[in-house]
């Protein structure tokens, strides 16, 4: 089974109100100058989105809304994950999937299970999962990395597991899993600055944090590498290389926010326990905002 997040898919923030309310115009507002901008999907949910911090009720108001806001004009990705196994598969069983193609699984976080847990954790998923399950690989939020072995364990071992998103930070380990995968599995980056790199050796897209505040610019470069125009892609790569760690430099969404905040299209607004971007971080990308025609 081929998976068809292939391309540019975003890791949707999620815009708030001055009391911290999910601000639904916003959130329309970005949902379409995305798809305009030329994002092949959207990933909503994820840990971009502030899921942490969203009540259940919250975010299937949020997944109802990008439903309807995006209109089978790109498929969407819903993320469900945690460490309790029996949990998630409860959610996934009661959660509206219709208009979802795919269900985005970060691997369980502080309970640290060797590589036999991650193993049956997905599977268990998997067996219960009615659309495609796209695992997520980001030892430095969860405590624990999953192996190459076991990633392609678990997809020669069931057709709805169709892809990974691989945030690992090792571009010799996700070449590891792109050698060993079977060839209708996909690698997908889950790190804006090895996106480029990682199409080079055979990854088939990215999920993006930049592409919120720049979706043609992003689009355009990973087009651009799946074609094989690496000299091309490369121009973009370097100029959002600086606005990669900006938004990253003080942890993820506040960059972020910041820049769609200077733009105009959401209000800076986060919840606790994550913070707005400090001022000396705001006036940077202020300085970087000049480097785009907006």
């Amino acid at each position: 089974m081929k998976t068809n997040f292939i391309g540019t898919g975003v890791a949707v923030i999620t815009p708030f109100c001055e009391d911290k309310s999910v601000d639904f115009i916003a959130l329309g507002k970005l949902v379409n100058r995305l798809i305009e901008g030329g994002v092949d999907y959207l990933v909503i949910m994820g840990t971009t989105g502030e899921s942490a911090t969203l009540s259940q009720s919250e975010k299937d108001q949020v997944l109802e809304f990008v439903k309807k806001e995006t209109a089978g004009r790109v498929p969407i990705m819903y993320g469900i994950g945690g460490n309790d196994t029996a949990e998630v598969i409860e959610k996934v069983k009661t959660a509206n999937l219709t208009g979802v193609d795919g269900i985005l699984c970060v691997a369980p976080y502080y309970n640290k299970p060797n590589q036999e847990g991650l193993y049956q954790h997905f599977a268990a998923i998997a067996i219960a999962c009615p659309v495609q399950l796209i695992m997520y690989n980001i030892p430095g939020r969860t405590g624990i990395n999953m192996l190459p072995d076991l990633v392609v364990r678990l997809a020669n071992d069931f057709e709805n597991i169709t892809a990974i998103k691989e945030a690992c930070g090792s571009v010799d380990q996700i070449m590891q899993v792109i050698k060993k995968k079977p060839a209708d599995f996909t690698v997908i980056s889950g790190d804006d600055g090895l996106t480029l790199p990682l199409l080079s050796v055979g990854a088939e897209g990215v999920i993006s944090v930049v592409a919120n505040a720049f979706p043609k610019e992003t689009s355009d470069m990973v087009n651009m590498g799946l074609k094989g125009e690496f000299a091309k892609a490369a121009k973009i790569h370097y100029k959002l290389l600086d606005t990669v760690a900006n938004m990253f430099a003080e942890g993820s969404p506040g960059g972020v926010k910041s820049y769609l905040s200077q733009m105009g299209i959401i209000e800076n607004e986060l919840r606790l326990p994550m913070v707005p971007a400090s001022d000396k971080l705001s006036e940077k990308i202020g300085a970087d905002l000049k480097n785009y025609s907006l």
